[in-house]
């Protein structure tokens, strides 16, 4: 049964054009020369309701595989180093999510 996780950051104020930028440059690119991104579903920015928020979804095989994948992003030093040093101290909440698809209705 696959398993989905749906990570959100919380941007304090000001910071979204920041991080799109840090995301775009530096992010991004580490993943898909790593092929890290082969496991993601999307990368969302929220427009109303919650707004300073970057959400993405994922989709692993299990909890086995989704703990290799961020093992091997984090082994990533690109990724380490040129994104994650930098976008860190933008962040002023992340949440995690571990969902399972509904029995029912389609699922990406």
């Amino acid at each position: 049964m696959a398993l989905y996780e749906l990570r959100t950051y919380t941007l304090y104020v000001g910071k979204m054009g920041e991080a799109v930028d840090l995301y775009q440059k530096y992010g991004f690119p580490a993943l898909q020369s790593g092929g890290h991104d082969a496991k993601l579903v999307g990368y969302f920015q929220g427009d109303t309701g919650v707004i300073n928020q970057i959400v993405h979804l994922w989709k692993f095989e299990d909890d086995a595989d989704r703990r290799a994948h961020w093992a091997s992003v984090f082994a990533n030093k690109a990724f380490v180093e040129d994104f994650a040093a930098r976008f860190r101290p933008l962040v002023m909440n992340q949440e995690v999510k571990l969902l399972h698809a509904a029995p029912w209705g389609p699922h990406p």
